[in-house]
């Protein structure tokens, strides 16, 4: 179903000039890649008002299940009250990537979304009308808070065509190096060395960075928070579980999903970050 991956760093960077796509267009390109987040919604209401009306997303329904798609990654909707926002887990923030920051944040906090640029960034990087950069440089940056206390970064790619699309996901935890080291191991993603400035280390994946940053305090697992878990699209997901096996990680809940017709099994990480393994969700239209 998909290539190998020699060119998944390449691709990384090219995804993001790509125009829009109805689904995982980034799956051919890698036995392994991001899949979608799963947020838990006291409202789908709100948080459909929040990433279609305002982000542009796509809605659609399958299986009774309510998706929003962006280029590279679903956003699953279940209603149930999550037992608190995203600051303070394993999964600190969702990355979109967008043309413009200005009419975005505009659209924003005109619909009631609070902009948390500034408590979100070091004190000593500036601040101007919602927006920031690095002190060394590197893409404008914006953060929102939006429903249920969900934290969304913002990264503006002017040459970017879809109105919004996946980014990047980005985790906190005491243990920077060895996040980043048991994502390479696991998942195959590619290492990335931090740019000047960067408080975080990365690691690519066809589609997306995966980010890791040493949490200044203690942060919990995801499961039950808003997002609850996050997805990786796995080719021949039978053999990639064997593989976790001989890790001595043991997936659980391992299963077939008729009504989305994927497969899907469930792995905790190192530092509590609930994560779902799915195979066939690049085919959902």
């Amino acid at each position: 179903m998909r290539s190998g991956s020699a060119l998944a760093f390449l691709f990384v960077l090219l995804l993001l000039a790509a125009p829009s796509s109805a689904q995982l267009s980034a799956a051919k390109e890698g036995p392994v890649v991001y899949g979608h987040h799963h947020v838990n919604a006291t409202s789908i209401a709100a948080h459909s008002t929040f990433w279609v009306d305002t982000l542009g997303g796509v809605p659609i329904t399958i299986g009774g299940r309510q998706i929003v798609k962006f280029p590279n990654v679903l956003v699953f909707l279940r209603e149930q009250a999550p037992t608190g926002g995203s600051i303070g887990t394993t999964a600190d923030h969702l990355g979109l990537a967008v043309p413009d920051l200005r009419p975005v944040i505009d659209k924003l906090k005109a619909g009631g979304y609070r902009m948390i640029t500034r408590d979100s960034v070091p004190a000593d990087w500036a601040v101007s009308d919602d927006i920031t950069r690095s002190p060394a440089g590197g893409r404008p940056i914006a953060f929102v808070l939006g429903p249920d206390d969900l934290k969304v970064e913002l990264v503006q790619i002017a040459d970017q065509k879809a109105p919004a699309m996946l980014q990047h996901v980005h985790f906190f935890g005491p243990e920077r190096d060895e996040m980043q080291a048991w994502y390479v191991k696991v998942f195959g993603a590619r290492a990335g060395a931090p740019a000047p400035g960067a408080r975080f280390l990365t690691a690519a994946l066809p589609g997306v960075s995966l980010n890791f940053s040493a949490s200044p305090a203690p942060v919990v697992g995801t499961k039950g928070r808003v997002v609850d878990h996050v997805g990786f699209e796995i080719d021949d997901l039978p053999t990639f579980l064997k593989k976790l096996d001989a890790m001595g990680i043991r997936p659980e809940n391992v299963r077939q999903v008729p009504d989305l017709g994927i497969a899907i099994a469930f792995i905790t990480d190192p530092w509590g970050t609930l994560i779902e393994l799915t195979e066939g969700l690049d085919k959902i239209q």
